[in-house]
């Protein structure tokens, strides 16, 4: 058998340069406080400043774009400038890295449920009065109880918008973001697997109120409340999904 050609240490050096330079462009970035649409300087000034060639500083450039990190402009008044990253670009970079990991139902929920009460907890009686009846306009949505199948997956991604709109309410960006990602998940468990297939009236009920008794302790000031009404809604939405999940697997052999 022939043995492998042995690698070069001085290849991988060359390959990591880039990332190198990147992460120096990077820390460069925020010690000079730079903000997003502030222009970098040109390349021959980079080049100058961190030292490498031509060549390097172009893919250290190339990979800050496909991150999201800079943006390059061309024509007149044409550069680089600092980038933002969306959370909607930064949970659909997130959502790649969990796309060939088994993530279950439970998963999800264990961090929901981890998380979501600590929210509402902190939330109460913070809350203004129009973000209040922006989630209660949100709660129209599913004012009835679905008819069929097509508005009951409607209606729950609509619920799903409700968490993820209460948790961009939060001071707390981190806590934010992962409960919203959390949100993104479960819609899109919910439109792509076709995960409701009945209306089920109980649980429409049931969950609607939790949402109705949340308001009120949010809009009362009343923590505890909050915590205990957030909680017992994560756990029955996770029966309720891990349900659904069986309910179309099971439909799923028989077919």
């Amino acid at each position: 058998m022939a043995e492998n050609p042995p690698q070069d240490p001085g290849a991988r050096s060359r390959r990591s340069r880039p990332l190198h330079v990147a992460d120096a462009i990077k820390d460069w970035v925020v010690e000079r406080g730079l903000q997003p649409g502030d222009r970098l300087p040109g390349e021959a000034e980079l080049i100058d400043r961190f030292g490498m060639a031509k060549g390097t500083i172009r893919e250290a450039m190339r990979l800050l774009q496909a991150q999201g990190l800079i943006e390059t402009k061309t024509g007149p008044g044409g550069g680089s400038f600092v980038g933002e990253v969306t959370r909607e670009r930064a949970s659909a970079l997130l959502g790649n890295y969990f796309y060939f990991r088994h993530v279950t139902i439970d998963d999800i929920y264990q961090v929901r449920i981890a998380l979501e009460p600590l929210l509402a907890g902190s939330l109460a009686g913070r809350l203004s009065d129009a973000q209040l009846g922006e989630l209660e306009a949100i709660m129209e949505a599913y004012a009835e109880p679905a008819a069929d199948a097509e508005e009951e997956r409607r209606q729950h991604v609509a619920s799903l918008r409700f968490h993820a709109r209460l948790s961009d309410f939060g001071g707390n960006a981190l806590l934010g973001f992962f409960i919203g990602f959390m949100a993104q998940i479960l819609t899109d468990l919910t439109v792509y697997k076709r995960l409701y297939t009945t209306p089920n009236h109980d649980l429409w009920e049931k969950g609607r109120q939790h949402q109705i008794d949340l308001i009120a302790a949010l809009r009362s000031g009343d923590s505890a409340r909050a915590k205990a009404v957030m909680r017992s809604h994560m756990e029955m939405a996770r029966d309720l999904m891990e349900a659904q999940q069986a309910e179309v697997l099971k439909r799923f052999i028989a077919e």
